[in-house]
């Protein structure tokens, strides 16, 4: 993707103008073009030289940008130069206003040489005119080229009605002229009123408070990512033979020891060689709870040390650092376009000729129907100044701009505005279990070999196929052959099939590890040892079955532990009347034994990573399917999700495949996420409500279709008013989203469809006689929570009763018969 910076864009009617050019670009494949930020993102074989060639024909100037956002690419500078040019123009206008009404509507003083002489008093007025006139000249400068280049935009249509009521006002000066020098002096004053060089001044005036204001929110929506970037430390302390040496930050290169004292910030990514020390890394997680760092741990730029002295080796430096990533995840999606912006893209492109032919058209009318050609240019300017395309414009960037902020100083980013909008609209989310589910940390909670192997030979043979593979549970067995000072024996031929399990030759001989099925095909398991496997997965372990030289060895069977959000997060989806499923590689006991626990609402187990794909496909069908997973094997599903989410402490892989990144690898912000999506989706539909109810109700109430009903006529001046302030309304109401509160479910609504299942969560307790100790506690606990339904049981001896937390409805009778199957009674 090619950024470009686009100059001389004032409203919607610009930004469709330029796309429309560049896509006609041979080689172009898509083309976005960003209000808010005046950039453009292109996709496509046609060269940089073209592109800025289409732009420059279209009336307009580009460059190409650098690889990364800077902090002055996103400074205001705008609103530097709109406060200059008020203040100029108020002053001018103040005297202005002062003339032409002080004292006919006031009756305050004014200047004896002008109070008699009516030509005077409109020749001054006219001067001063002229002033605010050259002062906001870039009204007609970009007004003037856009509508020769066959491309009028907003500024034509402020140029047009300034320029209409200069004109006439200029025209009725030399009839005061004429009549005063004839001797008329009656005529004179009687013109006078017919003047409205106050209103073209008036008019650039306000609509130069609105740009200002437009200009000052529109740096607001930045900050988030202005903040990121003011993070990164300008120097770094490199460590060069034992000797310390301050260098700029773009100096420091892969490999350096870098030195990082309390209170400074961390200069690149890296892994820490020496020191201890506590670390503040809110910018990339949104975390308050300083993270602990020792040696071996890893470090990112751009977060604070706050307590000990580190040493540090740069692993990731310059863009490819975590942070500079960030940024340019952020900047890239906030220059996107979101699905629903095209309805607004679509009028924005025929909006301004449309408006200047209303215009054209209520002129005429009014005249054909005997009014004075005052009057009938009032409504004619009043239609031209009162239309906004801003609005129209602004609606969806400016509230995908906050979002994306809202989320990355939450840890959440959204690589594209498409995956913000679709966060808010999900019905389904599909979970992967290990390392998404579950902490993704698993270790071996039990061994059993067939009767004629020793324990020592069936770890022999697991330590050395499971070194060589990443996968989690791989790892449960390694860390614990190594504590257990367990010798690897050499591997050739390894291979990982993903999905089965491992094969490979030692000492000549084909060693195989994974699943009974995989086992199976090859071998005879004992019936034994499938039981006894049925049994682990029944308890929520995972059993692992080996074999060598056409021999097989045994069960070692690896627990993982669920994150301590995992079923608060599914429980808050649900409320929120989303359909949650569970989707893993995984035995189906297992899969069971976890799903239980956490309450999803459907389970889906044994699936390889084409076939999690294939469910994922089928899932999209009934309605917009989120994925949430972290490993390599779930890269293909998340690909096909509508929503691909990834754990950010999951693979590259898996957070190249995803649309959103979760920096703290947790599902809790799954939900924050969707809440975010939602938030900013309402955001940009009261924008477009309102640019769209502004511009339906003011064009005709500026026209003066009121006037015979009601009375309504609307001044020139109060038209350029009401347009200053629109956009700004649009601006003010998409910063609203800073303080939505995206950990908070106080506010959530349940979306139900046809393709959501209805869940509720209930408790009851059983009053049960008979309990004696802890064990008694265990029995009942056990029993219970075997039951489908059952998430949680919680007995007491002491108070002789036990708390059944429940996911759906479990008959009372058969809590009962349960429980007194185990030689208890139930009160």
């Amino acid at each position: 993707m090619s950024k470009f910076d686009v100059m001389g864009m004032s409203c919607a009617a610009c930004s469709a103008r330029v796309e429309k050019a560049v896509r006609e670009v041979p080689g172009v494949e898509v083309c976005s073009v960003n209000l808010l930020t005046n950039s453009m993102s292109v996709e496509g074989k046609a060269s940089d030289a073209d592109i800025i060639k289409a732009v420059e024909k279209a009336g307009y100037k580009a460059s190409k940008q650098g690889n990364a956002a800077s902090e002055k690419d996103l400074s205001d500078t705008e609103t530097p130069k709109l406060v200059k040019r008020l203040v100029l123009s108020v002053c001018f206008l103040v005297f202005l206003m002062y003339i032409a009404m002080g004292k006919s509507m006031f009756g305050l003083p004014v200047p004896s040489f002008l109070e008699h002489n009516p030509f005077l008093t409109a020749f001054l007025q006219m001067i001063l005119a002229v002033c605010v006139i050259v002062i906001n000249r870039k009204f007609f400068i970009n007004g003037t080229r856009g509508l020769l280049k066959g491309a009028p935009n907003m500024d034509t249509l402020v140029a047009l009605g300034s320029s209409a009521a200069f004109v006439y006002s200029t025209y009725v000066l030399f009839l005061i002229a004429k009549v005063q020098f004839d001797g008329n002096m009656a005529a004179a004053h009687e013109y006078i009123h017919e003047l409205y060089f106050e209103s073209a001044a008036m008019i650039l005036t306000l609509i130069t408070v609105g740009k200002m204001l437009e200009a000052y929110s529109k740096g607001k929506t930045t900050n988030a990512l202005r903040g990121l970037m003011k993070l990164a430390p300008k120097t770094a302390n490199l460590l060069v033979d034992g000797v310390e040496i301050k260098v700029p930050i773009e100096q420091i290169k892969v490999g350096d020891i870098f030195v990082v004292r309390p209170g400074e910030s961390i200069p690149a990514d890296g892994v820490v060689l020496n020191g201890v020390s506590a670390v503040n890394e809110s910018a990339l997680t949104g975390e308050s709870i300083p993270a602990d760092k020792a040696e071996g741990n890893s470090v990112s730029a751009s977060t604070v040390n706050l307590t000990g002295y580190m040493e540090c080796k740069a692993t990731r430096v310059g863009e490819d650092t975590t942070i500079s990533k960030i940024i340019k995840m952020v900047s890239d999606a906030a220059s996107g376009k979101a699905p629903i912006a095209k309805i607004a893209d679509k009028v924005s492109g025929v909006f301004v000729p449309v408006v200047m032919v209303i215009a054209l058209i209520t002129t005429a009318m009014w005249l054909m129907l005997d009014k004075s050609i005052g009057f009938a240019l009032a409504r004619g300017i009043s239609v031209l100044v009162i239309s906004c395309p801003c609005a129209l414009g602004l609606a969806t960037p400016v509230a995908i701009m906050v979002g994306n902020g809202v989320g990355a100083k939450n840890g959440i980013l959204f690589k594209t505005a498409e995956a913000l909008e679709l966060a808010g609209k999900v019905k389904t989310v599909v979970f992967d279990k290990t390392g998404t589910i579950t902490k993704g940390e698993p270790h071996i909670t039990d061994i059993s070999t067939c009767d004629d192997i020793s324990q020592e030979k069936l770890l022999e043979i697991a330590y050395s196929l499971e070194r060589e593979s990443e996968h989690p549970l791989a790892r449960a067995v390694v860390k614990y052959c190594s504590e257990k000072n367990i010798t690897a024996l050499p591997v050739t031929d390894f291979r990982a099939l993903a999905g089965n399990g491992l094969v490979a030759k030692i000492d000549g001989k084909e060693a195989i590890g994974g699943k009974i099925n995989f086992i199976a095909e090859k071998f005879d398991v004992p019936q034994s040892s499938k039981e006894e496997a049925s049994k682990f997965a029944a308890d929520g372990k995972t059993p692992l079955f080996f074999a060598y030289d056409e021999k097989f060895l045994g069960i070692i069977a690896v627990s993982d532990v669920i994150k301590s959000d995992s079923a608060k997060a599914i429980s808050e989806l649900k409320s929120m009347g989303i359909h949650t499923v569970m989707l893993t590689g995984d035995n189906i006991l297992t899969a069971k034994a976890i799903g239980k626990q956490v309450c999803v609402d459907e389970i889906i187990a044994d699936v390889l990573p084409d076939g999690k794909e294939k469910a994922v496909r089928e899932f999209s069908k009934k309605g917009l399917t989120a994925m949430v997973g972290d490993g390599i094997n779930d890269a293909p599903a998340l690909t096909r999700a509508d929503i691909g989410i990834a754990i950010g402490a999951g693979t590259d892989v898996a957070i190249d495949a995803a649309d959103i990144v979760l920096v703290n690898s947790v599902l809790s912000d799954v939900v924050c996420a969707v809440r975010l999506g939602r938030a900013t989706l309402k955001n940009i539909k009261q924008n477009l409500f309102w640019a769209f109810i502004y511009n339906i109700v003011g064009i005709p109430l500026a026209a003066g279709a009121f006037i015979s009903l009601v009375g309504w006529e609307l001044n020139p001046m109060f038209g350029a008013a009401a347009m200053s302030l629109s956009s700004f309304c649009v601006v003010t109401n998409a910063l609203r989203l800073n303080f939505v509160d995206i950990r908070s479910a106080k506010k959530d609504k349940r979306i139900r469809t046809k393709n959501t299942k209805e869940t509720k969560t209930m408790e009851k307790t059983l009053k049960i006689e008979g309990m004696m100790c802890p064990h008694c506690e265990a029995r009942v606990k056990k029993v219970l929570e075997e039951l489908d339904g059952v998430t949680q049981a919680t007995p007491s001896h002491v108070d002789g009763n036990v708390v059944i937390n429940l996911c759906k409805n479990v008959p009372d009778e058969l809590l009962k018969k349960t429980v007194e199957d185990q030689g208890y009674k139930v009160l």
